[in-house]
C-alpha cells in the first residue's frame, strides 16, 4: 500500500471510529425562545468543546412526568438530561425517577471558589434538581384593543372582568397558578390562596371563579402559544412565561405590553432521569456541569429575560446579546416588576398536583 493509500485509510478508520463513538444525548425542554437561549448559551458551546457529542433537542417537557414514569416502567429511558419546574422535580425525585445530585462535587464552584450548594443557596429545592432561572409566569395583552376604549389592564384580576376588557384570554391548560389566581380575585390573599386550596371547598371555590371566564378562554400546553395568539390577534390578553413575552415584545416589536401583577415566580432546573447507560451518564453530567456554571447562566440571561440561579452570575448579566438593551429592567425579579407577587409553593403542588390535575380535568371536560 503507498504512503498515500495508506493515510487515506488511516484517516477513514479515525472518522469511521469517531463516529462509532460519537454518543447522542437527548435535551428535554420547552422550545420557542427558552430553548433557544440555551442552544446559544451551551449546547452548541459543549458541542463544539466536545465534537463526539451530539445534542438532540425534545420539546417535550410540559410531559416530562407522564413520559419520565412511563419510560422508567418500560426499562426504556431515552431522556438525557431533562428541563423541569421545581414541583416536577420534586415529585420525580419523591418517586425515585431522578437522580440525586451531589451539589458540590458534580457542579462547578463559583468562580471565587463558592461551592456550588452555596451559589445556588435558597434556590435548591430538591436533592435532585439543579436550578438554572428564576422566572415567571405572568400576562401579556394587546395594546390595540378597541373595544377598551383606551384602558389598559393594571391588575391580575382584570383577565376576569370580561365587561371592560372583553375579549378572548388564553391561560395555561393545567391547575397551577389559574386556581392561585381565581381565588385572589374572588378575595383571597395571594399569602392565603395555599391554605384556602387545600379543601375541596377552596378548589370549588376556584373553579367557580373561572367558570366566569371559561367560555372566553384558549387553553395553552406549549410555552409558544400565547405569544402566537397575541400576535395574530386570536386573544386579547393572555398567560404565558415572562421570557417568552419579553421576545415577543422587545425582539418582534408586537403590539403588546407586560401586566406584572401578581405574577407567579418559579424555578426551572435540570434534572438527570436514572437508568442512563454509563457513557451517556458520563457525557450527561459533563453537559450538566457545563450548563450550570456561572458563565453559561449568566450567557443565557443574554438571550432571555429570566434572571439565573446562580448568585455568582447575577453582576455578570448585562445586555441582549443583539438588541444591545440592558436585561436587568426586563427581568422578573426587577423591584418596579417585583411590587406583588405571587410565591408559588413548589412542596405544596408536589403533594397535592395529581389530586387536583384529576379535578382540574373533570372541570375542563364538562
Amino acid at each position: 500500500m503507498t504512503h498515500t493509500k495508506l493515510v487515506a485509510a488511516t484517516a477513514v478508520l479515525a472518522l469511521s471510529c469517531g463516529a462509532a463513538n460519537a454518543i447522542d444525548l437527548t435535551v428535554v425542554s420547552w422550545g420557542g425562545a427558552y430553548s433557544k437561549s440555551q442552544i446559544n448559551a451551551y449546547h452548541n458551546p459543549f458541542m463544539e468543546m466536545n465534537p463526539d457529542v451530539n445534542i438532540i433537542h425534545d420539546e417535550s417537557a410540559y410531559e416530562a412526568v407522564a413520559k419520565l414514569r412511563a419510560m422508567n416502567e418500560a426499562n426504556n429511558v431515552t431522556w438525557d438530561l431533562v428541563d423541569a419546574v421545581a414541583s416536577d422535580a420534586i415529585r420525580l425525585c419523591d418517586e425515585g425517577l431522578a437522580m440525586e445530585i451531589d451539589f458540590d462535587n458534580m457542579l462547578a464552584p463559583a468562580p471565587d471558589g463558592t461551592p456550588a450548594t452555596e451559589d445556588f443557596g435558597d434556590l435548591i429545592v430538591s436533592d435532585c434538581f439543579v436550578p438554572q432561572i428564576v422566572y415567571s409566569t405572568t400576562f401579556g395583552y394587546r395594546t390595540d384593543v378597541a373595544e377598551w376604549g383606551g384602558r389598559e389592564p393594571t391588575s391580575v384580576c382584570d383577565v376576569f372582568d370580561l365587561e371592560n376588557f372583553p375579549g378572548m384570554r388564553s391561560l395555561e391548560k393545567r391547575p397551577i397558578n389559574n386556581l392561585e389566581w381565581a381565588l385572589h380575585c374572588d378575595g383571597v390573599a395571594l399569602d392565603d390562596v395555599y391554605d384556602v386550596l387545600s379543601s375541596d371547598e377552596g378548589v370549588a371555590r376556584a373553579l367557580a371563579k373561572l367558570d366566569t371566564i371559561k367560555d372566553d378562554v384558549i387553553w395553552w400546553s406549549a410555552g409558544a402559544d400565547t405569544p402566537q395568539l397575541l400576535a395574530d390577534g386570536e386573544i386579547v390578553i393572555g398567560s404565558t412565561y415572562n421570557g417568552r413575552l419579553f421576545s415577543l415584545i422587545e425582539e418582534k416589536g408586537a403590539p403588546v405590553k407586560m401586566l406584572w401583577d401578581a405574577q407567579a415566580f418559579d424555578l426551572d432546573g435540570w434534572i438527570v432521569p436514572v437508568g442512563l447507560p454509563e457513557d451517556r451518564l458520563a457525557k450527561t453530567l459533563e453537559l450538566l456541569r457545563f450548563a450550570t456554571d456561572t458563565q453559561r447562566l449568566a450567557d443565557q440571561a443574554k438571550y432571555i429575560s429570566y434572571g439565573p440561579a446562580r448568585m455568582s452570575s447575577a453582576p455578570l448579566v448585562g445586555q441582549h446579546a443583539e438588541l444591545g438593551i440592558e436585561m436587568a429592567p426586563h427581568m422578573p425579579t426587577d423591584p418596579e416588576n417585583a411590587k406583588n407577587t405571587l410565591i408559588y409553593d413548589y412542596r405544596w403542588w408536589s403533594d397535592y398536583r395529581d389530586d387536583i390535575d384529576a379535578k382540574f380535568q373533570a372541570w375542563l371536560a364538562k
